[in-house]
């Protein structure tokens, strides 16, 4: 099992979720969290304690995490690469973790049963 964590422009949630749908993937997680990575969104102003200023170079992202079986991970990144990206800077990334063990809390179930 792996776990996919997918950093992308919130607007292309809906997207992404029918790309999981049609991959019959058990469920996903999904967070609001600011970042920034090349692009380098940055607000600048002052801090009126120290009279300096700051560079905040985070924008609004949308954070997806799925676990999912070994088998569908290149699709879902093929998938997600050909209906997410925009070809701009700062469409996002995707992180892959192997997962040791799930475990359905309610039945008990392990592994790929528990997905």
């Amino acid at each position: 099992m792996k776990e996919i964590i997918l950093i992308i422009r919130p607007e292309k949630l809906e997207v992404l979720k029918s790309i999981l749908d049609e991959k019959n993937c058990g469920g996903m997680t999904i967070s609001t969290v600011m970042g920034c990575g090349t692009q380098k969104g940055t607000v600048e102003g002052v801090n009126e304690i120290k009279g300096f200023k700051t560079t905040i170079n985070l924008l609004p992202k949308v954070r997806v995490e799925v676990v999912v079986e070994d088998s569908k991970v290149e699709q879902i990144i093929l998938d997600v690469r050909e209906k997410v990206a925009t070809g701009h800077v700062g469409d996002g990334k995707i992180f892959i973790r192997n997962i040791e063990e799930a475990i359905r809390i309610r039945t008990g179930e392990r592994g790929e049963k528990a997905l």
